[in-house]
């Protein structure tokens, strides 16, 4: 949701850091990986110090897509890369988080990280299907940045168990959103959409 409101909301206020910025935007993208391994690593014994990181992380998330379009770098292995390491990223840290609950005891706290991880994939499973199909879909309540920022507010604050809950639930009323936001535009783009009823 905020991906696809702001869309490129960040490029004015960092154009001039990103062109003074020569690396390739791919090497943004896997430092920013890297730091999201560093937190991952973290959040296995040290919740608060990991959600600070999953926030480095994601700065270099935005920057690396700022700098793709300021300098004319962008490209479709720099999309693609980004997209690959970012579902890794979301792996490691449910993971990790799902290891410190273990550690601490709290098996319950198990479940919605799982439920949450399995949600996280559907949703971006769910774009590059209706992608491939000819169909744009950013649609949706929990995108990615959502997921951090709540991730990253429970771990700080110390209610990454309760932030977990939520993200189980909304992660796949995401998908549902999606599920129901291709259908409809391809139903309006069928040629006998006048003859049939949208809930048929």
């Amino acid at each position: 949701m905020i991906g696809d409101k702001l869309g490129h909301v960040f490029d004015r206020p960092l154009e001039s850091i990103a062109k003074n910025i020569s690396f390739n935007p791919n090497a943004l993208t896997i430092t920013g990986f890297v730091v999201s391994v560093i937190a991952s690593v973290v959040l296995i014994s040290n919740l608060a110090l990991g959600g600070v990181l999953i926030l480095v992380g994601g700065l270099f998330d935005v920057l690396d897509g700022v700098v793709a379009r300021v300098n004319a770098k962008s490209s479709p292995f720099g999309a693609f890369l980004d997209s690959v390491l970012d579902r890794y990223s979301d792996a490691l840290i449910l993971l990790a988080i799902a290891w410190n609950f273990f550690n601490v005891g709290n098996y319950v706290g198990l479940v919605p990280c799982l439920v949450t991880l399995v949600g996280a994939f559907l949703i971006s499973y769910s774009r590059a299907r209706a992608e491939g199909l000819g169909e744009s879909c950013t649609y949706g309540f929990m995108e990615r940045p959502e997921r951090l920022l709540l991730i990253s507010f429970g771990a700080i604050t110390g209610f990454v168990g309760e932030v977990l809950w939520i993200l189980a639930l909304l992660t796949h009323f995401t998908v549902m959103q999606r599920i129901y936001h291709v259908r409809r535009a391809m139903y309006l783009k069928s040629p006998d959409a006048e003859k049939k009823s949208p809930c048929d």
